[in-house]
C-alpha cells in the first residue's frame, strides 16, 4: 500500500478554512496534490447525506473546515457541525466506515500554515488506513 494516493473531499467554509487555503496557497506551504476542496458558506451546510454520499461512491476520507468555535461568521454554525460530526462518526461505523475516514476541524483565515498542516495529516493518517472498502470493491468489481 505504500504506493495508494487516497482521494479526499474537503469541505471549507468560505469566511475562515478557505481564506485559510488560499492563504496555505500564498504562502507556498506543500499541500498533498490529492485533496479536492468545496467552498461552503458555513460548515454546517455540510449536510451529512453529502458526506455519506461521497464515501459511498468511492472517495477514501472527507474533512469538513470551518471557523473555530466562537469565531463563526454566522454565530453557531460550528456548534452545529460539531455536533453533526460526532453524531456522523458513529453513523459511519455502523456502515463499515472506520470513523477517522471523515473528520471535522478548524481552521481560520489567518492560519495558512495550520490548514497546510491539518490537511497533511490527514492525508497521512488515510494513507496509513489504505484505501476505503467501497474503493477497494470499486477497483475489483465486486459489490459490498
Amino acid at each position: 500500500m505504500s504506493d495508494f494516493e487516497p482521494k479526499i473531499l474537503i469541505f471549507a467554509c468560505n469566511w475562515c478554512s478557505y481564506a485559510g487555503a488560499d492563504m496555505a496557497g500564498v504562502s507556498r506551504y506543500q499541500m498533498p496534490p490529492n485533496c479536492r476542496i468545496i467552498r461552503v458558506m458555513c460548515s454546517a451546510r455540510v449536510r451529512p447525506e453529502q458526506v455519506i454520499s461521497a464515501l459511498t461512491q468511492g472517495l477514501d476520507a472527507v474533512l469538513v473546515l470551518g471557523c473555530h468555535p466562537g469565531d463563526c461568521h454566522y454565530t453557531e454554525g460550528n456548534y452545529l457541525t460539531r455536533r453533526r460530526g460526532i453524531m456522523l462518526k458513529n453513523l459511519l461505523e455502523t456502515m463499515g466506515f472506520e470513523k477517522n475516514r471523515f473528520q471535522v476541524n478548524w481552521v481560520s483565515a489567518a492560519e495558512g500554515a495550520r490548514f497546510a498542516q491539518v490537511v497533511s495529516e490527514f492525508v497521512e493518517e488515510i494513507k496509513a488506513l489504505g484505501p476505503s472498502h467501497v474503493s477497494r470493491d470499486k477497483d475489483t468489481g465486486t459489490h459490498a
